[in-house]
């Protein structure tokens, strides 16, 4: 591919995410008669090159979602597009870094799920180290505050940084255990001259997981979904690697599911009261109620209180 050619895809992709980031509802057909290229290489565009972008479709046009309208600015628009295209494509941002990424097979250091927008901009230097980290597979030393107090990770392997209901993670390996920690909690990085091996095992679960809770022991779980809500489960995918087992005469459903840990499951449930219950484990059932009961238990008392003191007063 000659440079005349980079520059081609960099200008193209660029007037793209333009357009999608002031609100544009492109058509393959009007963008290839524009940039006097095939559709299938605008369709490669927008399902390849930007695949890790959050756009929709309607009616045959591509937008990006209303969420992310306008949180692109000019230097965001290069980097994506230097990213999406191939190495080489704007010299400024480095040709080191660029290198590094695309070298060898390239892996995007985030993977973005949900639809709403963190803004780290106070820490984007600890995220443009994070993702360097990730992409040059660099051990990490974090300092990260918990609970108050500030806690030191050291030789933290950075797999990837993933955007979970709009707040930022960074997914990687510290004791031997895949682990999820909060950006906007991590207060210092210091990125080691030290690279890792990257584990394909741990990749593929970063990837297939859903949520932020990782976990060696992944627990299998029933859900009995009530005819009322059945067909929402049937419609799309409401719980992770929902899988549905079986449907009675009744429309009832019995709906199987792995997760790593409660507090993925537990919140779906609650929102789908009554029409959902828990089958197995055994015990979570049971353990939903018990909160459910101690919250109701708690809003009665400070309502309690709240009368009394109208009261006094």
């Amino acid at each position: 591919m000659t440079h005349g050619q980079h520059d081609t895809i960099a200008y193209r992709l660029s007037q793209i995410l333009i357009k999608l980031n002031q609100g544009d509802h492109l058509d393959p057909a009007e963008l290839a008669d524009e940039f006097g290229t095939h559709v299938r290489t605008i369709q490669r565009d927008l399902k390849v090159r930007l695949v890790y972008l959050p756009l929709l479709k309607t009616r045959g046009r591509y937008h990006l979602e209303v969420a992310y309208l306008g949180k692109l600015n000019f230097k965001d628009i290069e980097r994506f597009a230097a990213l999406a295209g191939v190495k080489g494509l704007f010299p400024s941002l480095g040709r080191d870094f660029l290198k590094d990424m695309l070298g060898q097979q390239f892996q995007a250091p985030w993977l973005v799920r949900g639809h709403h927008y963190e803004d780290l901009s106070a820490q984007a230097g600890v995220f443009s180290q994070l993702e360097t980290a990730v992409v040059q597979n660099r051990l990490l030393d974090l300092d990260l505050l918990k609970d108050g107090q500030t806690k030191v990770y050291l030789a933290v392997q950075p797999y990837r940084l993933l955007n979970t209901k709009g707040i930022w993670y960074l997914a990687a390996v510290h004791g031997g255990r895949l682990k999820t920690f909060g950006v906007g909690k991590i207060q210092s990085v210091q990125v080691q001259d030290q690279a890792f091996a990257r584990d394909s095992s741990v990749d593929a679960a970063i990837q297939t997981e859903e949520g932020i809770w990782h976990s060696p022991q992944p627990q299998k779980v029933l859900l009995s979904v009530a005819a009322a809500a059945a067909e929402y489960f049937k419609r799309r995918q409401l719980i992770p690697h929902q899988k549905i087992i079986s449907e009675t005469a009744d429309g009832t459903l019995t709906v199987e599911t792995t997760v790593g840990h409660p507090n993925q499951i537990l919140p779906i449930v609650r929102y789908w009261i009554p029409s959902v219950r828990i089958l197995s484990p055994h015990g979570w059932q049971e353990q939903l109620v018990e909160q459910l009961s101690s919250y109701s238990s708690g809003l009665a008392s400070n309502r309690s209180m709240d009368v009394a003191t109208q009261q006094s007063i």
